[in-house]
């Protein structure tokens, strides 16, 4: 009874519904073939949680019969290697690769030049492509890539929709970078608005990033639409840490092992788990971080201060290798920072549903993530700076492993109810439909 209780008052109950997937259970047919041209910096064999996401999206749409081009970069993100092939085709998708400059590699300002430029050549790919596409989708990796489909717009009358993953220049007024009265955030909104205005369609990840981009351009309200992240179930799969090399490999499997595992940025709360792992620095338990991120080196350097010897640290990990790094915990930690809720949503959260551990949140009271743990019953959510009650659920899930695979179960379940490619594809499918004035059937 007093276990029952304590989750209860952990396990935050939804006040609000999340959209039911049932109109989307079958695949409505596409009797006018789209061709869809897709414009991101980011697609494999990159790293980057965007790109993954876009590859799994292009794959689903083009089974259901829509033709696509992906205009991408090189590998630039978190790769070994330099290159991939300028022009491919995969599964009957087109694949170009520009050139990608690496000015100022893991500096801020690298990454804005970077940038730049690839919206650049996005910009004259377009020049030459908008002929062979009916709509072009655009996200903001990078974040001023959909000026581009403004601009497309204006010329040739392409129309196009947004998929805002990271709010911008919120996310940089957030962080200190500028204020919010600076002229750049100043232009940089209101380019937004004129990019929004004009978008046939704005997808955008959470209630919260809705709310926000309402709060600018209230005009708007009839074209956003919010649609999820995902993660393949197929791919991901919950795997016996007993059966699982990976786990093996790095002295994981008699270990009680808290997952946190993807970037580690400015939009992330770190603080919250360091509390945690000091709390229990003398438990069996380990904390392992795969991943990279500005926060990263911050939290290395703060352990080594500490002399904590509860923690691993490893690098990004091969697509192919995901299901086993995904499985090697016992709990995984998803954690967004007080300032960035409206602004970003971390996609680790599906892949961790998708393993089939249960899961902890740092958020917000009010946030969303906590409404969703609570509806799916897979986990706990906890305040900023609560590295006591972090800690005091891992101590539960360690010393009951029923509760840990009956809230594992619940995740994966909940996951493949709500936010499978397929679902997730076929909503951004009635978006494009509606953006070209198809009827949905």
């Amino acid at each position: 009874m007093k276990l029952n209780k304590w989750i209860n008052q952990k396990v935050i109950s939804p006040s609000i519904a999340l959209e039911s997937a049932s109109e989307y259970e079958d695949s409505f047919p596409v009797q006018q073939s789209i061709k869809l041209s897709v414009v991101t910096q980011y697609f494999p064999p990159d790293y980057a949680a965007t790109g993954q996401l876009i590859e799994e999206l292009v794959k689903q749409l083009e089974q259901q019969g829509v033709n696509i081009e992906v205009f991408t970069s090189q590998p630039g993100y978190a790769f070994g290697l330099s290159t991939a092939p300028c022009l491919e085709r995969v599964d009957g998708i087109k694949i170009q690769r520009s050139r990608s400059a690496q000015l100022f590699p893991g500096r801020i300002r690298g990454k804005l030049a970077n940038g730049v430029l690839y919206t650049l050549r996005s910009f004259l790919y377009l020049l030459r492509a908008w002929r062979r596409n009916d709509v072009l989708l655009v996200t903001t990796a990078p974040p001023f890539l959909p000026i581009v489909g403004y601009l497309v717009n204006i010329l040739f009358k392409l129309p196009y929709v947004c998929i805002i993953y990271d709010l911008y220049p919120d996310i940089v007024v957030s962080l200190g970078v500028v204020s919010k009265n600076h002229w750049v955030a100043k232009l940089w909104l209101a380019l937004n608005r004129r990019v929004w205005l004009k978008a046939k369609g704005i997808v955008v990840l959470s209630p919260e990033m809705k709310q926000r981009v309402l709060e600018h351009c209230p005009q708007v309200a009839h074209k956003v639409s919010i649609i999820h992240s995902w993660a393949n179930p197929e791919f991901i799969v919950p795997i016996a840490k007993q059966e699982n090399w990976f786990a093996w490999k790095h002295n994981l499997v008699n270990k009680f092992t808290v997952l946190y595992s993807g970037n580690m940025g400015r939009c992330h709360d770190i603080d919250t788990l360091l509390k945690a792992a000091i709390e229990l620095q003398d438990e069996p338990i380990q904390f392992v971080c795969i991943g990279g991120g500005a926060k990263r080196e911050e939290l290395i350097v703060q352990v080594n201060e500490l002399g904590l010897h509860n923690f691993t640290f490893l690098p990004y990990q091969d697509k192919k290798d995901l299901p086993y790094s995904l499985t090697s915990g016992d709990l995984s930690l998803v954690s967004i920072n007080s300032s960035s809720e409206s602004l970003v949503l971390p996609s680790k959260l599906y892949s961790a549903l998708a393993s089939g551990r249960p899961l902890a949140i740092v958020c917000s009271p009010q946030s969303s993530l906590r409404e969703l743990i609570g509806e799916a019953e897979c986990g706990a959510a906890f305040d900023y700076g609560d590295g006591h009650g972090l800690a005091e659920f891992i101590r539960l899930l360690q010393r009951n492993q029923q509760v840990g695979e009956q809230m594992g179960k619940a995740a994966r379940k909940y996951l493949q109810s709500h936010f499978t490619p397929k679902i997730i594809a076929q909503q951004y499918l009635d978006v494009l439909r509606q953006a070209l004035k198809i009827p949905k059937i």
